[in-house]
């Protein structure tokens, strides 16, 4: 949204990343300077040479940071807790009495939730370690290689990976806190969809050609709700052309 892109088809890897297909006509022209560009906007998190990463200053730490960022950054504090033993050393002390890390994080999380409050009342600085920890390890990584490369191998929607088997099928956004990576159609199961699919055609429609019936078969796979968002996506992006095309010629008549 910060950079105008409209027509963004998210799609699974087929194993644990996701692609992001960036289909505005001004989008898909940049430049590789461009492209690395707005991979750096978007990267919130930065990794030092052993791996190791930690969050962007913020706006009021930063005044270069990008505006479009503070959404993400406003509250995060870019003091961890290594700088704050007052917090560290309690934690340190407590996190062994606690049986699994869904209470240690029950705990760090409490106690900045306190800060905070106080914070509030003037009685100590915040502290958003918290918030650091879930930027850390639960914002995307970005590939910067594939993304700022035009020339780079990219892996089309609906193909295989080679590794899981594993359809790379796109994500209905409106839908996703329903998507399960694991339910993902493998190129097994489709093929024994596809196999039963054909004997029932083939008992229902025999006089059918065989590519016809096979064109329409997959609609009876688990792959058929994948492919109408592909669908949705493409006719969107049709319409949308056609409306500039239409916005064009109307100005060429004005003159």
């Amino acid at each position: 949204e910060d950079l105008g892109m409209k027509h963004r088809l998210w799609v699974y890897s087929g194993r644990r990343g996701v692609h992001c297909w960036v289909c505005d006509d001004a989008v898909r022209k940049w430049s590789p300077v461009l492209r690395a560009a707005a991979v750096e906007y978007l990267t919130l998190v930065k990794v030092g040479a052993e791996g190791a990463g930690h969050p962007l200053p913020t706006p009021q730490a930063d005044p270069s940071v990008p505006p479009g960022r503070s959404r993400d950054c406003e509250e995060v504090s870019a003091i961890s807790l290594d700088h704050r033993p007052q917090h560290r050393e309690p934690l340190q002390a407590e996190f062994p009495k606690k049986r699994d890390s869904v209470q240690r994080w029950e705990l760090l999380k409490g106690r900045m939730e306190r800060t905070r409050r106080a914070a509030g009342t003037g009685k100590s600085a915040p502290c958003y370690a918290d918030w650091e920890i879930m930027l850390q390890y639960c914002f995307p990584r970005l590939d910067i290689n594939v993304s700022k490369g035009v020339g780079h191998l990219l892996k089309s929607p609906f193909s295989v990976h080679p590794k899981t088997g594993r359809i790379s099928v796109p994500l209905d956004l409106q839908r996703l806190d329903q998507f399960d990576p694991f339910a993902v159609p493998t190129i097994s199961s489709l093929c024994q969809e596809l196999d039963a699919a054909g004997d029932d055609g083939e008992q229902e429609d025999g006089g059918e050609t065989e590519p016809k019936r096979r064109a329409r078969d997959y609609k009876k796979t688990s792959l058929a709700p994948y492919v109408r968002v592909f669908e949705q996506f493409v006719e969107e992006m049709e319409r949308a052309r056609r409306g500039e095309l239409l916005r064009r010629s109307d100005l060429q008549g004005d003159f």
